[in-house]
């Protein structure tokens, strides 16, 4: 597997300074992404495109099982990290352990914080301090029938 695109919090924070200094808008975006689909996968080609580079939070292990319950994550974040990695939409990857990414995304303030088309802009976390910084907050359309939740379920009917 390549690791190139895996980084530290530490090393995001540094390539977001340094890109936000030559001109480049980073944009950001997470998930447990337990079991990689087309709504995915289309979710962070449209991101992409609207910023020059695009780093993909990961929930760990742990926080998905505390979030989803025990049966999850489906895939482990070895195999979800390196599917993600994989993606050319996608340019960095970082782990997070916590159940939401907000100190994460306080660490690196991206000038764009993207979310499904699930989501209200009111409960975005790390929302109100992105555009505190002059970021925008971009809800990606919903992909109509492409939900690791729906699937799962199709799977235990």
């Amino acid at each position: 597997m390549s690791t190139k695109k895996i980084k530290t919090w530490d090393e995001l924070s540094v390539i977001v300074e340094t890109g936000k200094a030559s001109g480049k808008k980073v944009g950001f975006t997470n998930g447990c992404f337990d079991i990689i689909h087309l709504g995915h996968v289309r979710y962070l080609r449209d991101a992409k495109k609207l910023c020059d580079a695009l780093v993909v939070g990961v929930n760990s292990d742990a926080s998905v099982k505390r979030i989803k319950g025990d049966g999850r994550p489906v895939n482990d974040e070895r195999v979800r990290t390196e599917v993600l990695s994989a993606l050319e939409s996608v340019d960095y990857i970082t782990m997070f352990g916590e159940d939401t990414p907000e100190e994460l995304i306080r660490k690196i303030t991206p000038d764009v914080l993207f979310k499904g088309g699930d989501w209200k802009e009111e409960n975005i976390v790390g929302a109100d301090h992105v555009k505190a910084h002059g970021g925008k907050v971009k809800v990606i359309p919903y992909v109509e029938g492409f939900s690791t939740t729906d699937i799962i379920e199709r799977m235990r009917e």
